[in-house]
């Protein structure tokens, strides 16, 4: 029988079967609440399933990407039993009200199903899209954003029908077999040769000495930290400007925009001589909305025509700063090692996922007080509007390393 040779039916589908999947971990604080009152633990506790599942993503990508280099097989099929395995898993050790089972099943197996997951798929976009990587990993890394959208409804249906426990066995089922689907589907172009470049006894100490992937490393480590920071205190600024009524919808649109910024950015990118550009593009709107923010106090005066679009423009940088990673790491080191050395980068997520969230708590916690919003919601505006000028902080170093770190593209960099 002829071999089925589409990129879309190849490459694209089983991508967005794959990314759409893992990506609704991004679902956890629908249901960390319920969990917490449901095993009798605190719900800062229960966050930190979430923050050990990112963790493993970033290590999981970074530790396996060789594996995923030499048989995307190997790797999707890991992905989808990691994922499938740690969703049943979770859903016992809720059943069980057992803490650790849930970091166990939910942080570090799924975690590693994440990782495999989101690196699998992305070489063979780039090798079926050659001429518009960009826009291919976009669309693939959008579904991973996407995911929550779509997801977060029928999540809430499946609480309200058959309980926690319940909603994470069917769960586990449903993305089994989409991520089966999409394993059996995936494949590289027929013919296609490896590169004969030598890459052969590189080691990672070797890799992180390279000035261009220190600062893409970097940037990439900051882009996503300040994302987490704000994505993660979204729902209260939301509230501390008066619009509780307005949570669901403002969450879904800023999950329309950080998809949009995958497609966008990245497609945009294709386009332009240099990738770096778009980075420092992203930074640059950050660090204005950011100060258009803190210079108002737009936060604190309930200047909500200012700060929705804030966190507008925040998640649609976050979503392309990881769309264009990818293509930018092909572009200096070619395409022979791109999922090892990609995966190295993805440990700046393991890291970013640490921190992140935690930055954001620390300091809403420690500057400002809290005040009912008059809908029984407390919230910190004058914290709100200090992460602001840390992230801005940030942002701004993450601007220059762009400028000084990140060499132009000249010629596919040996490392």
């Amino acid at each position: 029988m002829r071999k089925i040779q589409n990129k879309w039916i190849r490459a694209a589908i089983p991508a967005l079967l794959l990314h759409c999947s893992i990506g609704t971990v991004y679902c956890w604080s629908l249901v960390s609440e319920s969990i917490a009152e449901y095993i009798g633990s605190s719900k800062g506790a229960v966050e930190w399933a979430f923050s050990i599942a990112i963790f493993f993503l970033g290590m999981s990508a970074a530790f396996l990407g060789n594996v995923v280099e030499r048989d995307i097989h190997l790797s999707s099929l890991i992905s989808t039993i990691c994922f499938a395995v740690g969703m049943v898993g979770t859903g016992f050790f809720i059943s069980q009200k057992s803490l650790i089972g849930i970091f166990i099943c939910y942080g570090v197996i799924m975690g590693i199903g994440l990782g495999t997951g989101y690196l699998s798929p992305v070489k063979t976009l780039m090798l079926w899209f050659s001429d518009q990587k960009g826009l291919a990993t976009g669309l693939a890394v959008a579904g991973f954003g996407l995911a929550k959208v779509i997801a977060s409804p029928v999540m809430e249906f499946l609480q309200a029908k058959v309980g926690i426990v319940g909603m994470f066995y069917i769960l586990a089922a449903v993305y089994f077999v989409l991520m089966f689907a999409g394993h059996l589907l995936l494949a590289k172009p027929e013919g296609w040769v490896e590169s004969q470049e030598k890459t052969k006894g590189v080691s990672v100490l070797d890799i992180f000495k390279n000035r261009t992937f220190i600062g893409i490393w970097l940037m990439f480590y900051i882009n996503i930290t300040c994302g987490l920071v704000l994505i993660s205190q979204e729902k209260s600024i939301v509230k501390a400007l008066g619009m509780a009524g307005m949570v669901g919808l403002i969450s879904s649109l800023t999950a329309v925009f950080n998809a949009g910024g995958r497609v966008g950015f990245s497609a945009w990118a294709d386009k332009l001589k240099d990738r770096n550009t778009v980075y420092k593009a992203i930074f640059i709107l950050s660090i204005v909305f950011n100060g258009l923010v803190i210079a108002t106090k737009g936060i604190v005066n309930g200047y909500t025509l200012i700060v929705i679009p804030l966190l507008f423009v925040i998640n649609a940088g976050y979503g392309g700063g990881f769309s264009n990673v990818p293509t930018l790491l092909s572009d200096h080191f070619g395409m022979k090692s791109i999922s090892r050395i990609h995966g190295l980068v993805l440990s700046a997520w393991a890291f970013a996922g640490l921190t992140g969230n935690q930055l954001a708590v620390w300091i809403v916690n420690r500057v400002g007080s809290f005040v009912d919003d008059g809908h029984g919601n407390m919230v910190n505006p004058v914290g709100y509007q200090t992460v602001l000028i840390v992230t801005c902080v940030l942002y701004v170093i993450a601007l220059i390393i762009s400028c000084t770190l990140v060499s132009k593209k000249k010629e596919v960099e040996k490392v």
